[in-house]
């Protein structure tokens, strides 16, 4: 593992950042209200995960949650994790809250496509009035609470409005983007039984259209419990859905006397959506969350961990199949506008989301890991081509961003933006760990752990380590944990997914360490260990070393543990057009791990493949590849249908028949 040494301090907020950050306010709140004095926010932090009822309670309190019911019974029941029971006997509705700022003349909505030259702003009197139409359209339909309403849409406003109205009435929301092959959405979609489906003839990626009728018409046949398809001509202005029956179109749901908002009160812990799993290996897992749950956590994460002021701007590049999509929406919630952009990332170039970020007036501009570095490798200096002087923070996840992928933000973007690299999943619908408007910034580390969130870095017996890689645990129940998988009355999926190893203890699936600042460095999944001769190895560290090294876009290592007890670690890389893996490259490529390292770290055999293969969310497919070089049939290490690329696969595929 790496060095202990300090690295240097990339950022360190202002007094005036301070003071002004809502992370301070509430602090401030505390001391005024509960006669709570946290000097700092490490004590500030130990508070909220000891004292668990009192500090989510400060959090109901702090930000006037609209609770229609007289009180509730107490702030949490239950003995053991997941089988607490959060804020009983309330009734609230997450959607009232976001529409808390819903002032007509404000922007509630910025929106562009790679096919627009500019983007457009949509007030929130324009989103109320759909909203209120949609609200009374599913009304007619004899929709209720606990009914789902699915989505096959790309990023584009109608999503954003059709969700504000399925909440509003507690129906459940699930969405996939249109990226996603049609068994997977099946797959996903087919647990849940929607009565409704929102769709679009298509859209545009990367320059080239991909008309999707066809596929919303299986999706309609293959799916009985469908109602009713309503669909938006996205691809096309005049898209031809004849072979779609139960369809209606977007527009065709107008009518002038559609009543008022209004706002179903349902418990704490009715379902608001289910999001899912990969999908990798078996059916995706449907977990589910709760309107009280994700209330609580994007308020608490908005606000103080992203530091998110009424008025401004938040964007994340993210899909409708993705659970960022799901936080985009949540910055309504601090009085945001959101942000949306729908189409490639780098198209025309990977200048493109820059330039969006000018043009649009972003002021928390969120990212993945991978754009970042790719942005690096390609060489970019935004900072010489765009303004940006509206842009407050850079937040990244998706993947762990290495120390030269900080280096390049402060160095070819903004040399005072705060950097928000922030780590969490589908799972919670947010990050365990990320930015902090009071804590400095050092290179390569995530800031800390999030309020509330009780992360602890253990060893294989359960003990606690600091300044050490161990295994990513939650030791104290979350609002935001999942209510439940759908269809898994006995919770027997839920536990197997994160509490076999440590009964009553979240395991996350995530190599990280604390340091004795309190920073974070995370190292990779820890399902995807290189433990090698009993030395275990992120993955990341691997990639941070490659990504280094000219002439490499991208890499991906698995360690095969043989029968006779050696090992064979391979390095697959997916070289830069016109580069060729020579002895030469392969020396620099063992040179660099070696001396960022160690020995261990050098991989047995370097290998160039055509692609790296990428589930739909983006996250690069080790553990599976591994069970297909371990002689596995590809049909049972993965489903092709949840890759983002399944081509990609071929290589491995019959590597694995030649090895």
């Amino acid at each position: 593992m790496p060095d202990q040494k300090t690295p240097p301090v990339l950022w360190t907020p202002s007094e005036a950042f301070r003071s002004n950050s809502r992370l301070q306010h509430y602090m401030e709140y505390l001391r005024e209200k509960r006669g709570l004095n946290f000097l700092e926010y490490h004590a500030l932090w130990l508070w909220s995960v000891e004292r668990t009822a009192d500090f989510w309670e400060s959090i109901w309190e702090y930000f006037e949650v609209i609770n229609h019911a007289e009180g509730y019974e107490r702030v949490i029941q239950g003995e053991r994790m997941p089988f607490h029971q959060w804020f009983k006997g309330s009734r609230i509705n997450y959607a009232e809250h976001l529409f808390r700022y819903a002032e007509d003349a404000r922007t509630a909505i910025v929106f562009q496509s790679e096919r627009m030259e500019e983007p457009i702003e949509i007030s929130w009197a324009e989103v109320k009035s759909q909203v209120a139409i949609l609200q009374q359209h599913f009304r007619e339909l004899g929709l209720k609470p606990g009914d789902r309403v699915a989505a096959f849409l790309p990023n584009i406003p109608e999503a954003t409005m059709a969700f504000l109205a399925a909440s509003s009435m507690g129906l459940v929301w699930s969405s996939c983007s249109p990226d996603f092959g049609t068994n997977s959405v099946l797959d996903r979609f087919r647990q849940i039984e929607p009565r409704v489906l929102f769709a679009v003839d298509g859209y545009t990626y990367n320059g080239k259209p991909y008309d999707k009728r066809e596929e919303v018409a299986r999706l309609k046949r293959e799916m009985p419990s469908i109602e009713q398809v309503i669909l938006i001509p996205f691809l096309r202005a005049e898209a031809n859905f004849n072979e779609i029956p139960d369809s209606i179109l977007w527009n065709e749901m107008y009518r002038s006397d559609a009543p008022p908002l209004s706002f179903e009160a349902v418990p704490f812990e009715h379902p608001i959506w289910v999001l899912y799993s990969s999908g990798t290996t078996g059916l995706p897992k449907a977990i589910t969350h709760s309107h009280g749950g994700v209330l609580l956590e994007h308020l608490k994460y908005l606000a103080f961990h992203n530091d998110v002021h009424p008025g401004e701007r938040f964007f994340w590049y993210s899909t409708t199949g993705w659970m960022m999509w799901n936080f985009v929406q949540a910055a309504f919630l601090v009085g945001a506008t959101i942000v949306l952009y729908e189409g490639s990332p780098a198209y025309p170039n990977l200048n493109a989301l820059w330039a969006f970020a000018e043009r649009a007036k972003i002021n928390h501009f969120g990212t993945s890991a991978p754009f970042i570095v790719a942005c690096m490798k390609k060489g970019l200096s935004p900072k010489g081509q765009f303004d940006f002087s509206q842009l407050r923070s850079i937040s990244s996840t998706g993947a762990p961003l290495p120390p030269e992928g900080f280096d390049w933000i402060y160095q070819e973007v903004k040399e005072d933006v705060w950097l928000c690299s922030m780590s969490g999943g589908t799972d919670v619908c947010t990050a365990f760990v990320g930015g902090c408007p009071l804590l400095p910034l050092y290179e390569g580390e995530i800031q800390c752990r999030a309020l509330g969130a009780a992360v602890e870095a253990w060893d294989e017996e359960g003990k606690e380590l600091i300044d050490e890689v161990g295994e990513m645990v939650i030791t104290r129940p979350m609002p935001s944990m999942p209510v439940y998988f759908w269809n898994d009355p006995d919770k027997k999926r839920y536990l197997a997914s994160y509490f076999e190893k440590y009964p009553g203890v979240w395991r996350h699936g995530d190599w990280i360490k604390i340091t004795n600042r309190g920073s974070l460095i995370i190292y990779g999944r820890s399902d995807a260990t290189l433990n090698r001769h009993g030395v275990r190895i992120g993955t990341a560290e691997i990639y941070r070393a490659v990504d280094k090294v000219p002439g490499i876009e991208d890499s991906l290592i698995v360690n095969l543990e043989r029968p006779d007890g050696s090992h064979y670690m391979p390095l697959f890389v997916k070289l830069e057009q016109g580069v060729e893996l020579n002895e030469e490259l392969k020396q620099r490529i063992a040179r660099q791990l070696r001396s960022d390292y160690s020995p261990r770290h050098v991989p047995d055999e370097i290998i160039a493949v055509p692609d790296i293969p990428y589930t739909i969310s983006g996250k690069k497919l080790e553990a599976p590849v591994k069970k297909i070089l371990l002689g596995m049939e590809q049909s049972k290490a993965l489903s092709r249908d949840s890759l983002r690329n399944p081509e990609a696969l071929d290589f491995f595929i019959k590597f694995a028949k030649q090895h």
